[in-house]
């Protein structure tokens, strides 16, 4: 044991230091050790834009899922303030799973701070940007979910947002929100697909 523990300290010991994030991103795509990687991810993290740059390095499909692990758990404990909390949600937007699933982890550590982002979205003028922050909503989830959704569907003009906000809403909503789900029938009442969505909430609403 004495020889294990000799060699690890004799490892850390030759463990470099960076001056800059430069430096410390060099190193990182210089090296195929992952346990290398691990040390330069929590030094490349101390560095302004770092999250940023490991983010990024998620983003890429053959990324190291080892190494993508340990940047997600890495960015999940930066300052909400200094997290690059708007690229991570972009990962929400790939069809790689295990990506979304690293970005939904990392969002839901960060708790009320992505309020702001979903927020912006939603009163966007952008359509996709908002059916994307009611996906967000229903990924990570926070309490003031459901009166962000009804707040949306209360003046929503679009089918499409409307809709996806419906859906969850089946998952979230309250017997309180019946009404407002029914007056879309209304708002929409060219569309046949609405009366079936919103039934189908109001259904999962009672249960």
């Amino acid at each position: 044991m004495a020889l294990v523990k000799k060699h690890i300290e004799q490892d850390v010991a030759e463990l470099e230091t960076y001056a800059s994030l430069e430096e410390a991103t060099k190193a990182f795509n210089q090296t195929d050790e992952d346990a290398q990687k691990d040390y330069i991810i929590d030094e490349i993290v101390k560095f302004h834009k770092g999250g940023e740059f490991l983010v990024e390095y998620i983003f890429n499909e053959d990324a190291h899922r080892p190494v993508s692990t340990k940047i997600a758990a890495t960015i999940s404990g930066m300052d909400p303030d200094e997290a690059p909390i708007e690229m991570i949600m972009d990962l929400l937007k790939l069809e790689n799973a295990y990506i979304r699933n690293l970005g939904i982890s990392m969002l839901r550590d960060f708790g009320d701070s992505i309020k702001y982002y979903i927020v912006k979205f939603l009163i966007g003028d952008d359509r996709d940007l908002r059916i994307f922050a009611i996906n967000v909503l229903g990924d990570v989830s926070f309490s003031e979910s459901r009166d962000m959704l009804i707040e949306l569907l209360e003046t929503e003009e679009d089918i499409n947002v409307a809709m996806t906000a419906v859906d969850y809403m089946g998952e979230i909503g309250e017997v309180d929100d019946i009404p407002l789900l029914e007056s879309l029938k209304e708002r929409f009442k060219d569309e046949v697909y609405v009366t079936f969505a919103v039934d189908g909430a109001i259904t999962m609403i009672k249960g």
